[in-house]
């Protein structure tokens, strides 16, 4: 499986963190997420910063999942990635808009990449670990991944098991965070 190199994961963190503009700092999260992603075997990325039909939503990044047995075989062929680069965690109101976007787009999952991670107690499901709780009875799953967890990835088989383990917590815990 593909290694992914710390110094490249590194040097894009420390472009959004040197960046001057929020669309700097969110270009330098989809690149990193890019390439961390597209590490994962059958998974490539043939659209990023789309926009709907409407012109209503954007999309970050869409992945085609190829279902290969030693990729993310358990996920669906489509997939919508959000990454958010902000300095304090992310709020209810994005992580709900995520959930629409999944929702309008006929998507059951779905990775927030979050560097801050997101609001309110994970335990007691208040802030945005509400809008994660609420998407689970429409059949929708978020996988949030935030800095700490980008930083530990080695490989895709990381970001493989990562996944899983994340799938697990929704299902158990309705969040996807420890």
């Amino acid at each position: 499986m593909a290694l992914i190199s710390q110094a490249k994961v590194k040097a894009f963190l420390k472009i959004g963190d040197e960046a001057t503009t929020s669309i700097q700092r969110g270009r330098a999260l989809e690149d990193l997420v890019c390439y961390i992603v597209t590490k994962v075997p059958g998974v490539s990325t043939p659209f990023r910063n789309a926009l709907d039909a409407f012109g209503a939503e954007e999309i970050d990044i869409a992945l085609s999942n190829d279902q290969l047995p030693s990729g993310f075989r358990f996920l669906p062929p489509q997939l919508l990635v959000e990454c958010k680069n902000h300095s304090v965690p992310l709020g209810s109101q994005e992580v709900g808009h995520f959930s629409t976007v999944l929702q309008n787009n006929g998507c059951t999952h779905g990775f927030l990449f979050a560097t801050h991670g997101i609001t309110g107690d994970s335990g007691l499901l208040t802030a945005a670990h509400h809008h994660i709780a609420d998407a689970l009875r429409d059949g929708i799953r978020i996988i949030v991944v935030d800095r700490q967890e980008i930083l530990a990835l080695t490989s895709g088989v990381d970001l493989i098991s990562l996944t899983k383990m994340k799938l697990c917590m929704l299902t158990a815990k309705r969040t996807s965070i420890g």
